[in-house]
């Protein structure tokens, strides 16, 4: 397990991510700065190696991976955005109107995802990149990819709060001896 370093790909800029809309299941392209922004990836993922390419199977991941050279990334459902409910579409300020201090970290989303079962979906990422015996690169999404590098570090998902992840960059999840660990971050 040593070995296994899992590689992170937010998707490029959308339009609701620019906004500070909340995005789950809503399918949205990447704006024209996201492309841009998903072109330049190739030279920075272009030089490694990786056993394994999976992404969301949402249109944002997939043309983020297509853009960086990796078309054939498998669909992989447990790498959806972390599912918002009736929150879908709206800003913090627009919920907190309602809920004060609300966070996705901190409460629930009406019709939404639990955080029990973010924890579930993304723990067979995670033993799914851990029974690989080289590089795993993933495209998703903000809150999911924060999630899961707090379910990688054995941390409850609420602690991804502690990680904040822009739209096109990468982020390197490894191991320090036998100890899961950060490697790269926001890059």
């Amino acid at each position: 397990m040593s070995g296994v370093e899992l590689w992170l790909v937010r998707h490029g800029e959308t339009e609701w991510s620019r906004d500070g809309r909340h995005t789950s299941h809503t399918d949205l392209p990447l704006t024209p700065r996201g492309e841009d922004v998903a072109r330049t990836l190739a030279d920075r993922l272009g030089p490694e190696s990786f056993e394994l390419v999976l992404s969301s199977p949402l249109a944002r991941a997939r043309e983020t991976a297509r853009l960086a050279g990796f078309p054939e990334a498998r669909n992989e459902p447990d790498l959806m955005e972390w599912d918002y409910g009736e929150y879908e579409g709206i800003t913090t300020p627009q919920i907190r109107e309602s809920v004060p201090d609300w966070t996705v970290w901190s409460h629930s989303s009406p019709g939404g995802e639990s955080a029990e079962q973010v924890t579930r979906r993304l723990d067979r990422v995670i033993t799914t990149a851990r029974a690989v015996s080289g590089g795993v690169l993933v495209f998703g999404h903000g809150h999911s990819l924060r999630a899961l590098t707090a379910r990688w570090l054995d941390q409850p998902v609420a602690e991804g709060r502690h990680y904040k992840l822009d739209t096109g960059t990468v982020c390197v999840l490894g191991f320090e001896r036998e100890t899961s660990v950060i490697a790269r971050w926001n890059s």
